[in-house]
């Protein structure tokens, strides 16, 4: 049913998200919580119906993620095995809300380094969760567990004058556990991955070409329950700039809930994610694209629409109908 939706357009949130990315028509772009098929035909399928809408983008690219892929243990330490949270990934089945990359240029497949399969205890100083001492849930389960929740990748794109390489990730959220902290402390890895990816402390190092880090961090720099200091980190890095995208319809979203979020410090023009005060975390920024320091940029920007804008009708009555995450978009230009 949901690849018939996608080919035919007529799920409301597939036209929502058909009609935002038909908008704003990006050159290159990272689809995050797009579920994986071994052919990408419901990637293709959905590159199809953009094309329908005067977006086309002929070059596709997804590897398989880590969500939803089994490991035979207990990976959340609840005594059982089989279950979404005993996957690599948070997943009810292989390849669920993985990541996709839709592009106007041609896709270097053969240069693309993945690190999705590193394991958490491999990485530098990894931040591995313990309770009393002892690895949490097993030292089995911790020997097995991937670092990377969806995936880690370095994908070069083919442009007129040179490379590009995007650096895309989803990283977990950094709640839904316990006193061990699991998510939190993998979350912060995750992130702190591509810190340590530029500073070359990985097996895999950066080519030295022009790059853009995008995807969703699911951390603040600010506020909320996850360790703040490994985006601060990021954002900070000597290679990496910040544009600080903005939307006026985040403001008016957090002054309707109460006031800007009173218990945040953070710019509320600067959060890409639309969860309710009442039963969430508030709005926060937790969706990122940075561009390396070598590119120039032109714009900015988070489609997050005021409710009086001639767009709004893009979000569906609530704000959230193609998703709680707004699309984050920078322009760039490789400097020749």
């Amino acid at each position: 049913m949901l690849l018939r939706n996608i080919r035919s357009g007529k799920d409301q949130q597939v036209q929502a998200v058909v009609g935002i990315i038909a908008h704003i028509s990006p050159d290159i772009l990272l689809l995050n919580g797009f579920d994986y098929d071994y052919d990408n035909v419901a990637l293709n399928a959905f590159a199809d119906l953009l094309a329908d809408h005067t977006s086309p983008y002929p070059f596709r690219f997804a590897l398989r993620p880590n969500t939803g892929m089994g490991t035979g243990l207990d990976m959340d330490g609840d005594g059982q095995t089989g279950g979404p949270r005993d996957a690599q990934g948070y997943g009810l089945f292989a390849g669920q809300g993985g990541m996709a990359i839709l592009s106007r240029y041609p896709i270097n497949t053969a240069g693309v380094q993945d690190f999705s399969a590193l394991k958490w205890l491999d990485f530098p100083n990894a931040m591995l969760p313990q309770v009393d001492g002892k690895p949490f849930p097993t030292l089995q389960a911790q020997a097995a567990q991937r670092l990377s929740t969806t995936g880690h990748w370095v994908v070069p794109i083919t442009l007129e004058n040179g490379t590009i390489n995007l650096m895309a990730f989803h990283a977990s959220p950094p709640v839904f556990d316990g006193e061990e902290d699991r998510n939190g402390k993998r979350n912060h890895d995750e992130v702190r991955l591509w810190s340590a990816y530029l500073d070359e402390a990985l097996e895999m190092k950066p080519d030295g070409a022009p790059f853009v880090i995008l995807g969703d961090a699911n951390l603040d720099p600010f506020d909320g329950d996850g360790r703040s200091i490994a985006i601060q980190q990021l954002l900070a890095h000597a290679m990496v700039q910040d544009a600080g995208p903005k939307s006026q319809g985040a403001v008016v979203a957090a002054k309707l809930q109460g006031g800007v979020n009173t218990s945040h410090t953070g710019d509320p023009a600067l959060d890409t994610a639309d969860w309710r005060d009442e039963d969430g975390p508030g709005n926060m920024r937790v969706d990122y694209v940075l561009p390396s320091t070598g590119l120039e940029i032109t714009g900015s920007g988070v489609f997050w629409p005021k409710p009086d804008d001639l767009n709004a009708d893009l979000l569906g009555v609530d704000g959230t109908l193609a998703s709680r995450h707004h699309l984050v978009w920078v322009d760039v230009i490789p400097q020749r």
